[in-house]
């Protein structure tokens, strides 16, 4: 009984450390110096992308995505979002900051670990499973799980 006791007890310090450690990912200091992409604008008010989005990429990710898509452990990008205002569409308040980093341990995701922050830069809290790899899996497996390509920028 004490085995079994003792058993469940590391497991469950496991799981905890697992999850403190996918929620205490911190926004990259200094992610606006990075590579920043063009301006897009998503005009679908159905899409989920809905919006008007910068994207940034450490020097990591600049390699991957001069490489066709294929990111080295440890690239980083982050995703700026805007809601829109007015016709033509003007950028609004910034409503969402999003993390990828390409960690090799995120099986469920691809190898990425994904994080949502709020634009006070504290996390969001989504579900990165259900929110995000869903729609990366559909439209971007075969671009390493990116969305987005080295078109999106000016190299």
């Amino acid at each position: 009984m004490k085995s079994t006791v003792v058993l469940f007890s590391v497991l469950f310090l496991c799981i905890i450390a697992a999850v403190s450690g996918a929620a205490s990912t911190a926004l990259p200091k200094g992610y606006t110096s990075w590579k920043k992409s063009d301006r897009k604008v998503v005009t679908d008010k159905n899409s989920l992308f809905y919006g008007i989005h910068y994207i940034y990429a450490d020097k990591k990710a600049q390699i991957g995505y001069l490489s066709v898509n294929r990111f080295a452990e440890g690239s980083r990008i982050v995703v700026e979002s805007y809601t829109i205002k007015g016709n033509p569409a003007i950028d609004g308040p910034k409503n969402m900051i999003v993390l990828m980093k390409k960690d090799k341990r995120q099986t469920a995701t691809g190898g990425w670990l994904f994080a949502g922050f709020g634009v006070d830069g504290k996390p969001s809290g989504l579900d990165p499973v259900t929110t995000c790899f869903g729609c990366h899996k559909k439209d971007a497996a075969q671009k390493d799980y990116v969305i987005s390509t080295k078109k999106d920028f000016r190299f």
